[in-house]
């Protein structure tokens, strides 16, 4: 296999591309190594890639057409494609709304042309989001369920996505399988996210701020666990359907309720959160819950790991990473 990821840098990319140099892959990373997060955090990902053998990192932008195009002489001979490089967070998109329809929209539109423009590619796969399933009431989430009420401008470009994926399946018969992943978490985790947020300010003794007064529920989905889903979703195409386009779920199939997740972060940090409980946040969802019955079906897909297992590992090496002693909470 040769495999072109972007959004190598980022959390679940470069966990991606590990695992594929696992199996004997040839990896392309691509990221542009953006500033919404700390960039040290990209290049300490990014650095355990470029030591091992098989990996070449470009450093580009998924929305520059012709940086992105101009690739295509050195990407001969891809066999996959998967694209997960995309501006993340639902809260920073009612900051900021242009960077989300440059990365989510035009990056995923660039790349489609480029993935249509390789010969012999036998799989495009793409991130999406369960932050599609917007204002949907029923639970579990269904790739079957209506998509079309978006609550977050995020939301509405990876909808965008699938349907982009959809037309360039349909025109050019390019094979296409979008992933709406769930609340992911774990080592080498984004810092805009729950685990990252909450344990970092525990250990610097700062309140925590949890919404909707803690009625808040999700699917939270470790890494290791997304990263098989989307290893094993690559390896094959939805050649057996007309267009070749599918989307599936991957979660973990279990909703927790937010405050409970606290409950095991203090435990694996051995500290009490001082909490401060807040109004729902625009944009945001009251729960998310993953039916992977689909995913089970198709690729085998079983998530094992639960957030009293996935909690105490991502601890672990928050600590390692940050140089803290066990007894620094």
């Amino acid at each position: 296999m040769r495999v072109l990821v972007t959004g190598a840098a980022g959390f679940i990319g470069s966990q991606v591309s590990g695992r594929l140099l696992d199996l004997g892959a040839e990896v392309i990373g691509l990221d542009n190594l953006n500033p919404y997060y700390e960039v040290a955090l990209k290049e300490a990902r990014l650095a355990r890639l470029t030591a091992r053998p098989g990996f070449r990192f470009v450093k580009a932008d998924i929305s520059d057409r012709d940086a992105i195009m101009g690739m295509a002489d050195d990407c001969k001979g891809l066999t996959h494609i998967v694209h997960l490089a995309a501006q993340a967070g639902v809260r920073y998109s009612l900051i900021d709304p242009y960077a989300y329809v440059s990365s989510n929209v035009m990056g995923h539109v660039v790349m489609s042309e480029f993935a249509r423009r390789i010969e012999d590619l036998q799989h495009f796969v793409y991130a999406s989001s369960s932050s599609v399933y917007g204002a949907n009431k029923e639970l579990p989430f269904s790739v079957a369920d209506r998509v079309d009420q978006p609550d977050s401008l995020y939301a509405a470009t990876k909808r965008s996505d699938e349907l982009l994926a959809r037309t360039y399946a349909h025109l050019w018969n390019l094979p296409c399988t979008g992933l709406r992943f769930f609340t992911v978490y774990g080592p080498w985790g984004r810092p805009d996210m729950a685990a990252f947020i909450f344990t970092k300010a525990i250990y610097e003794g700062r309140k925590i701020t949890v919404f909707n007064n803690g009625e808040m529920w999700r699917d939270f989905t470790f890494v290791d666990d997304i990263v098989s889903g989307v290893v094993a979703v690559m390896q094959k195409p939805p050649t057996d359907v007309t267009p070749p386009n599918r989307v599936y779920n991957i979660g973990n199939h279990r909703s927790e309720k937010l405050t409970r997740f606290v409950e095991v972060l203090e435990s694996a940090i051995g500290k009490k959160a001082e909490i401060e409980f807040a109004p729902m946040q625009p944009g945001d969802v009251v729960s998310t819950y993953a039916d992977i019955a689909a995913s089970t079906r198709d690729f085998g897909f079983v998530p094992t790991t639960s957030i009293e297992e996935g909690l105490p590992r991502f601890v672990d090496w928050y600590r390692d990473y940050y140089a803290l002693s066990a007894s620094a909470a």
